[in-house]
């Protein structure tokens, strides 16, 4: 947390998050040009963010392009904002939220963390039921080789479809698939909207990919979500679903245990209290 701070502290470096705030996805050309530097200051301002991993970098080509990236915000957020009035905090959770959904003007979402464990860990943990179905609520049934199908259980809901395929599988480095398929029974199981389903259902099919890379004892997690549609619905959806799914896996990986989920215990509660009372009822 400390290289965390310590970027954030130049006002510099904030002006470039500000801008990769208002619009992500941008070349080092690009980000020059907003700002009243030289090339090589914003070269430096970059590599001191890339080193607090406040920003992530992928390939596309010969562009290399860069993004927020929330996982060091989401540390600070839970160290500090559990513990202490939310209202104190108010600027830190509106920049957490902020690098959480991502700006919508490149349809993408990257994501980078580093996770205490090793690649082979890691493989399994993003392939075998036994520990997706622990961060995740979802198992999945593949061979996990390119062309195989994916299928999806959640929430009791199957979802299969033949366009549902392993994309990329280089075991140990990368794995990239489409994604599920939005089908009446997913909407039911999650209580989502007639209207938000008939949007996502409309909308066209995205892929999620993995890159694993070892550093210094750890492994550099980055989760690319692309393929979406300018102003995709899907994407806001799965912006706020990510960083959430990932803190898990990382939690679980490094203790064995996940993160708590108050929602999720709150109807937990709300189902037991029901039970209980059309139990009574049948006894009256």
């Amino acid at each position: 947390m400390d290289e965390v701070f310590k970027a954030l502290a130049d006002p510099s470096r904030r002006r470039l998050l500000d801008g990769l705030n208002a619009r992500n996805g941008q070349t080092l050309r690009e980000l020059c040009a907003d700002l009243d530097m030289t090339r090589q200051a914003v070269s430096k301002h970059l590599a001191v963010l890339e080193e607090a991993d406040l920003v992530t970098t992928v390939w596309r080509g010969r562009e290399k392009l860069h993004y927020l990236n929330a996982a060091p915000i989401n540390a600070v957020a839970e160290r500090w904002i559990d513990r202490y009035d939310r209202h104190r905090v108010h600027a830190l959770a509106d920049l957490k939220k902020a690098l959480e959904q991502e700006p919508m003007s490149k349809p993408e979402f990257v994501y980078t963390t580093y996770i205490n464990t090793t690649p082979e860990r890691l493989w399994q943990a993003l392939t075998e039921p036994a520990f997706t179905r622990r961060y995740w609520g979802v198992t999945f049934e593949s061979e996990w080789k390119t062309g195989s199908p994916v299928v999806w259980r959640e929430s009791g809901v199957t979802m299969a479809d033949p366009e549902q395929v392993v994309l990329e599988s280089d075991p140990y480095r990368r794995l990239s698939y489409t994604w599920h398929t939005f089908t009446p029974e997913f909407a039911n199981a999650h209580d989502v909207p007639e209207e938000m389903f008939d949007t996502w259902a409309s909308e066209r099919r995205s892929k999620v990919t993995f890159d694993i890379e070892p550093v210094g004892g750890m492994v550099k997690l980055t989760v690319v979500h692309d393929g979406f549609d300018p102003g995709s619905k899907v994407l806001e959806g799965v912006s706020q679903g990510w960083p959430r799914i990932l803190a898990d896996l990382k939690t679980l990986l490094e203790t064995g245990r996940t993160l708590p989920d108050p929602d999720k215990d709150a109807k937990d509660a709300r189902d037991v209290e029901d039970t209980e009372k059309a139990a009574a009822s049948q006894r009256g």
